[in-house]
């Protein structure tokens, strides 16, 4: 899953909310710097990731893409699914999705030197570009995807995504929708148990 989906699944704990934002920043046991709750947010988004990549749905969504984008299949239905999640927000959340996003970006505004660099430099941009609140447009979307394959210095293709989304949105919502109910189920479980 990506950002936004992580961050919501931390269920409104901001450590735990801390731990699964910067979690790709954090390689090895560098996590033992941080406090245990934070380390708690960052085994979470481990496990997250572990669930979903091995996910039969999310393998099927992997499939319904265009060959062409290789081993970036995952990270562009991760995309997706943010997307939906966004899309979908009400039935998810009490909270109206333009005051949610814009609460997860203050705090982060204000915590955001006390992470790492990467992180840091994440959060400069979610802010300045809004784009928690943008992945509930298709065009947040693309704009997304053409960031992301510029990164890759084009080798990704990832940019060509937003046609497979306009394509086969319906197919992969329905994906979604059964995915996310296995995962909600699996992380009340899992935030019993990490430690």
């Amino acid at each position: 899953m990506n950002f936004l989906a992580h961050l919501y699944l931390s269920q409104d704990n901001t450590n735990i909310m801390i731990g699964n934002f910067i979690a790709d920043h954090i390689r090895g046991n560098n996590y033992e710097e941080y406090s245990k709750e934070i380390q708690r947010g960052i085994f979470l988004h481990r496990e997250i990731d572990t669930f979903t990549d091995t996910h039969q749905i999310v393998r099927k969504s992997k499939r319904r893409l265009h060959q062409r984008y290789g081993h970036y299949n995952g990270v562009i239905i991760d995309i997706f699914f943010d997307y939906f999640l966004a899309k979908n927000w009400a039935k998810f959340s009490a909270i109206p999705f333009d005051i949610y996003t814009a609460g997860i970006n203050t705090f982060f505004n204000k915590i955001a030197s006390e992470l790492p660099v990467k992180s840091q430099n994440f959060i400069k941009y979610m802010i300045e570009y809004n784009i928690l609140f943008n992945y509930q447009f298709q065009e947040g979307i693309e704009k997304v995807l053409h960031g992301m394959n510029h990164r890759t210095k084009g080798k990704s293709q990832m940019n060509l995504a937003i046609e497979d989304l306009k394509n086969l949105e319906k197919e992969f919502e329905i994906d979604f929708t059964h995915f996310f109910t296995d995962l909600e189920k699996f992380i009340s479980k899992k935030l019993e148990n990490i430690n």
